[in-house]
């Protein structure tokens, strides 16, 4: 906030009509809230006269410019905005309000924190200030909000320091690597003139960025690792490449790869880089395996924060690819399990019993080392066709085995002895081979074993034949004698004797069990009868026994029940399917299929043999019963041609599918429809359509508008049995217009099906029309008026239109707005007319030095509107732009400087006064030109003389202010004593001007105090502000720099004393003399100050001698001589009478100056204090402690007629017991100085008047109610 600040002295002059005392001002002591809003309330002015004549009230005084008086009922408000916290120097005392928000000293704060910092640390710390007071300069710290959310809980904030510190573990990789905080910085708030706190805070933000370290361990990723690689591969070759990363991403540590161990030691080897693993050496799956398994080890390079080196280790398993690289080997093994062992061999041996069957053991493996092989066995030799080898192909390793082929040909008589040789042959390559020897020795047997006539017998039984039933009797024969009559038989397997038996000794097959000879469980049978001779050596025949059928099993249907789905309109072709346990081959297992009568059984055939179910005619599910859904249920039936026959039955349901084979079909060829206008959502009417396929699927449809309605209707479908119905509605945000150019519309609705087939028809819907349109303003521009304007006519008018045909509109007033300072307030300029013209309001009078512009805002309203609102949606808003006309003249703005002549400044062309003045008009009207209009001199006694104009006034602009600088056109004649009363004219480019009195004090030498200084002068004119400051403090009068010279003429400006030439002289023209002044700077309080500023020593002001003039002693001479001579003559006569009126007068000015207060305005002709009496012929004398008996000429030394009294002195004082005198000064500012006298003899009777003794330094009292030019 700018403006005033602190406390503030203000003169507050009330004037009367026709008075003869001046009224008193009861409280002179108010405070007002700096927030205080300009225009808002500081105090009132209360008065009292004693006459009860009417008051006038006003303010003046330096600080008057910030308020503002209303002269009939003293009522002060805010003109300027008020600021406590700029000035200290105040009367009035300014209560601090809360306007200040806490201000950042930073605008964000930004810190890196690793990771592992322990929880508690303070991590950094805000601070802001805030420049009220009290509570509402007390800062408290909040942390608003943390982003990301989840990291809230991290951080805290200590409340009255700032400091911000970990409230839990951070972790890079686990949690986000960066929190932004909003730190709110809150006053304690406060109030002044507003009955409610005021709180302020302000918002910092803090990014927080979490700095990895290396606390985690690397890691594989990509596991489990399998690889493969085919042995043989070349030295170098890449087999596999593992990836490992640091889990520490902000760190991203380079990862070491190498191998910890090996299944296979040397095979493989790992680049430390790239973790590339790629074969060392020769690999040979044969040797090694099928796998190689390397634990394989990932290295940070870097230590962590523990001091080691972070690692990881990672199984990888290397599948080994088999080659073709090894030809069939034979071996010879012995042992078993665990123990068995193999040896690689070329020769085998074997033996076989003459003419015998099987196989030979040669205790023979063939092996081929390969993963995958198959291997080829063949036999080679003169006898080779004797044997055959088995197996002979084999994919694995085999045990080899030579088997008879020719078992007749093995006859020990002719040959004791065969060779053969055994070739494996890799089938892949048949490069790969391997032979080997075999030696088979034939042993000598008895060859000869019983033998049947047939090696096979067919025999026939039928099924169920009772037990003992014979099949057949079967014998063998042997040529050994031995074995004659020793014969038995045996029927083999085991299993079939469950079925049929034989007598051991005859030979005589027979039924054994009846129950179990079904057919159709099994129907053929086959048995081995072994005949054994004496030597127990076997003899056998195969007998093959056929069960022969009998109907007993009736078809039976494949499966339970048919469910067959066929589109309409498609071929059906089903199979039937049913089976016969009788043979096959009989007339008891064939089937004929029939379909059983029934309601839909007309429509199908089915093929009697092949069982095939098919349509006769189209099938249409809109033939069929709605209810059935398309089911057609049939019973189709398969019998047999046994005897009896005999038939199964099976249920076939056929489910017509239905298709979209019809489309939609509306129930009328036209429709139509009305609705009133305005009415959102509206029902207009319903259509309805019709789809005959049966299924939802099929004939469900929906309606749209396809044309016509121009966005302004809806269609929605509901199901209406039998089919649907199409609601039609005026879309729920759209209000048909009837004023519009679509009063009818031809709508065109279409039905579709869900397979987009269509049906269209036309509908035609009227709009009726209703009253429900609202008015609208018509845009309108601004206007200007110029201010104080009386026109009684219109100014402008709003206008507006309505849609409707019928319609009255009447213009109401929603707000008048004036904008004042910027900011818009209520006001009554003007009169809205409901007709909708605006006038002035005569009431009040338009000024644009107080609000600029009007803003007026109306509302239009229909009172003929039949439905919704009458009013427009939006108000009409009309700006009047107040036009400046000069009506201001210029206003001197009240300076309080002191303007003082002395022998330095009295040359030609310097700058010896100054004024400011503004003028409230604007532009160009507010331009200013000062003129000095006439120069007087008023000496020491009050005589006043007209001077030519020795000075003149140079105009200048600082910003809206105008600064007039008072130069001298001439040297100035410094003998004088007294004033210069310069009349200075400001006016604007109107021709309106007003004019201020400017007093030139003229100082003569004998005031001229010389300081010297122990610093040189270039330092003394440095800090020349900071004495300059100091001397006004302790002598409380303005200070006058006239010259600032070194010491010694030789001295350079760095260097020696300074000698500063000054004036001392109070806003009344009195001037201190040298030794006032080091009275008043020898005080300790202030003496410590100027030193420190290098004050050493005060001079002495010069003496000026007046030059002996003889003639005028002479004449000087005669004059008293005669004035002596009158003196004698008159006083024996008069002395006496004239003593005592004049004690009279004295008393009763005395009584009258009581009654007159310090705050009393001018009260006209009466000008007490000097040669003007009062009615009663008193000379009053007003504010002056003396003492009564002195007055009344009791003293000797006290002579009325040789005093002259000052008028500005304050008149309070007058009946205060001089006990309490100094009780009330006390109660001024500490600051309070020597007395400021508008004239020198002011200050000279004031100096006289003070008893002696007196410590007290010399005081002049102030009597704001008169000023200089009543004398």
């Amino acid at each position: 906030m700018e403006g005033i600040t602190g406390s503030m002295l203000l003169l507050c002059l009330i004037s009367l009509a026709n008075a003869n005392t001046s009224p008193t001002i009861t409280t002179v002591v108010h405070s007002v809230c700096e927030d205080t809003p300009i225009g808002g309330y500081a105090f009132n002015i209360n008065a009292v006269d004693a006459e009860n004549d009417p008051l006038t009230y006003s303010l003046t005084g330096a600080n008057a410019q910030y308020f503002r008086v209303d002269s009939s009922s003293g009522s002060v408000s805010i003109k300027m905005p008020l600021d406590r916290e700029t000035q200290k120097t105040l009367t009035i005392i300014l209560s601090d309000a809360n306007d200040n928000r806490p201000i950042f000293k930073q605008p964000t704060y930004d810190v890196n924190v690793p990771e592992n910092t322990t929880v508690g640390t303070s991590l950094f710390k805000v601070e802001a200030t805030d420049a009220d007071t009290s509570s509402a300069g007390v800062i408290h710290y909040t942390i608003d909000e943390v982003t990301p959310n989840d990291g809230s809980s991290l951080f805290s904030i200590v409340s009255t320091t700032g400091e911000v510190r970990l409230n839990g573990n951070l972790n890079y990789t686990g949690l986000s690597v960066y929190y932004r905080l909003k730190i709110n910085a809150s006053d304690g708030g406060g109030k002044c003139y507003s009955n409610e706190n005021n709180y302020f805070s302000s918002i910092a933000f803090s990014f927080v960025t979490v700095v990895d370290v290396a606390d985690l361990d690397p890691q594989f990723i990509g596991t489990p690792y399998v690889a493969r690689v085919e042995e043989n591969s070349a030295l170098g070759h890449s087999v596999f490449k593992v990836t490992a990363i640091d889990k520490d991403t902000g760190v991203n540590d380079a990862i070491i790869f190498s191998i910890e161990s090996s299944t296979a030691e040397g095979l493989f080897e790992i680049s430390p880089a790239d973790g590339i693993i790629s074969v060392l050496a020769n690999i040979d799956r044969e040797d090694i395996g099928d796998t190689v398994t390397l634990t394989v080890k990932a290295t940070e390079s870097q230590e962590n924060i523990h001091g080691i080196k972070a690692n990881t280790k990672e199984n990888v398993q290397i599948n080994i690819i088999d080659k073709n690289d090894n030809r069939p080997e034979f071996y010879q093994c012995g042992g078993s399990g665990d123990k068995l062992s193999c040896v690689n061999a070329i020769h085998f041996t074997g033996e076989v019993v003459e003419h015998s069957l099987g196989s030979v053991f040669i205790n023979m493996t063939v092996k081929d080392l390969d993963k995958i092989s198959k291997t080829q066995l063949t036999l080679e030799g003169p006898d080779k066709a004797m044997f055959s080898v088995e197996p002979q192909s084999t994919m694995s390793d085999s045990i080899v085995q030579l088997l008879v082929k020719q078992p007749q040909l093995l006859d020990f008589e002719e040959k004791q002895k065969m060779v053969l040789q055994v070739i494996a042959i890799d089938e892949e390559k048949s490069t790969f081979h391997s032979t080997a020897t075999v030696t088979i020795n034939i042993k000598d047997a008895n060859d000869n074993s019983p033998k049947f006539p047939q090696d096979t017998y067919k025999l026939e039984v039928p099924e169920g034949s009772p037990v003992g039933t014979i099949l057949g009797n079967f014998t063998a024969d042997d040529p050994d004698t031995m074995d004659k009559g020793n014969i038995t038989y045996k029927l083999l397997p085991e299993s079939i004797r469950l079925y049929f038996d034989v007598d051991p000794n005859t030979g005589t097959v027979y039924v054994k069990n009846a129950t179990l000879l079904d057919r159709e469980v099994r129907s053929l049978y086959s048995a081995t009868l072994q005949a054994r001779d004496s030597e127990d050596k076997p003899g056998s025949t195969v007998l093959e026994i056929t069960l022969t059928d009998i109907n007993d099993n009736a078809p039976v249907m494949n499966r339970d029940s048919y469910r067959e789905f066929v589109k309409e309109g498609e071929e059906l072709e089903l199979t039937i399917q049913a089976t016969d346990a009788d043979d096959s081959d009989t007339s008891n297992s064939q089937i004929i299929f029939a379909i059983e009568p029934s309601t839909y059984s007309n429509n199908f055939t089915i093929d009697a043999i092949t069982g095939v179910l098919r349509n006769k005619d189209e099938l249409d599910r809109e033939a069929l019963d709605p209810k059935l859904n398309g089911r057609i249920e049939l019973n189709v039936t398969a019998t047999d041609k046994g005897i009896p026959p005999l038939f199964a039955m099976v249920t076939v349901i056929i489910i017509v599918e239905d298709v979209n084979d019809n489309g939609p079909q509306f129930k009328a060829s036209f429709y139509k429809f009305s609705v009133k206008e305005a009415e959102k959502g509206a029902f207009v009417g319903s259509v309805q359509a019709q789809d005959l396929d049966q299924t939802k699927e099929f004939n469900r449809m929906t309606f749209n508008i396809i044309s016509g309605g121009f966005g302004s209707f809806n269609i929605r479908s509901f199901s209406d049995e039998p089919g649907y119905s199409g609601n039609i509605t005026v879309e729920f945000d759209i209000e048909l217009d009837y004023e519009s150019v679509h009063k009818q519309f031809n709508l065109l609705v279409q039905a579709i099906d869900q397979e987009q087939k269509t049906a269209e028809v036309k509908v035609e819907v009227e709009v009726l029309d209703v009253n429900d349109e609202r008015p609208e303003f018509n845009p309108d521009g601004s206007v200007t008026v110029k201010e104080n304007t009386t026109i009684s006519g219109a100014v402008g008018s709003f206008t507006a239109q309505d849609k409707d045909g019928n319609h009255s509109l009447v213009y109401e007033q929603e707000s008048i707005k004036c904008r004042c300072n910027g900011s818009l307030t209520d006001c009554s300029w003007f009169i809205l007319d409901p007709t909708g013209e605006v006038r002035v309001n005569p009431a009040h009078t338009a000024d644009y030095e107080k609000c600029d512009q009007v803003v007026i805002e109306a509302q239009v309203v229909d009172e003929w509107t039949e439905k919704g609102e009458n009013n427009s949606v939006k108000t009409g808003q009309m700006v009047i732009n107040i036009e400046d006309i000069n009506d201001n003249a210029p206003e001197f703005i009240f300076s309080d400087s002191v303007f003082v002549v002395v022998s330095e400044s009295a040359s030609k062309g310097t700058s010896v006064a100054g004024v400011t003045a503004t003028d409230r008009d604007s532009g160009i009207n507010r331009q200013i030109d000062f003129k000095v209009t006439s120069v007087q001199f008023q000496d020491t006694n009050n005589h006043t003389s007209n001077m030519r104009l020795l000075c003149e006034a140079v105009t200048t602009q600082q910003k809206d202010i105008y600064v007039g600088i008072i130069q001298t056109t001439e040297g100035l004649d410094t003998s004088l004593k007294g004033r210069y009363l310069v009349t200075v004219s400001a006016t604007d480019s109107g021709k309106l001007s007003t004019s201020t009195v400017l007093k030139i004090f003229a100082v003569d030498e004998s005031f001229r105090v010389e300081l010297k200084f122990t610093l040189s002068e270039a330092v003394v004119e440095e800090k020349i502000n900071e004495i300059t400051n100091a001397l006004i403090t302790a002598t409380k009068a303005s200070v006058q720099i006239a010259v600032i010279r070194p010491d010694f003429p030789e001295a350079s400006r760095d260097s020696g004393n300074t000698i500063i030439v000054a004036y001392f002289v109070y806003s009344n023209g009195t001037a201190l003399t040298s030794n006032e002044v080091e009275k008043m700077i020898s005080d300790p309080e202030h003496s410590l100050v100027l030193i420190q500023l290098g004050l050493a020593d005060i001079g002495k002001a010069p003496v000026i001698e007046a030059e002996a003039d003889p003639v005028k002693f002479i004449l000087v001479g005669m004059l008293a001589g005669l004035i002596i001579v009158l003196a004698v003559l008159t006083t024996s006569l008069m002395c006496t009478r004239r003593n005592y009126r004049r004690k009279l007068k004295s008393a009763k000015a005395m009584n009258s100056a009581s009654m007159v207060t310090s705050d009393n305005q001018k009260s006209g002709p009466v000008v007490p204090g000097t040669n003007k009496y009062t009615m009663e012929g008193a000379n009053p004398v007003l504010n002056l402690n003396i003492d009564t008996a002195m007055v009344l000429d009791m003293d000797d030394e006290s002579d009325v007629d040789k005093v002259s009294l000052n008028s500005l002195d304050c008149s309070d004082d007058m009946n205060i017991p001089e006990k309490d005198q100094s009780n009330m000064e006390e109660e001024e500012e500490e600051d309070y100085g020597p007395p400021e006298y508008i004239e020198p003899l002011g200050a000279a009777l004031a100096q006289r008047g003070q008893k002696k003794g007196s410590k007290n330094p010399p005081a002049g009292f102030i009597n704001p109610a008169f000023s200089t030019t009543d004398l």
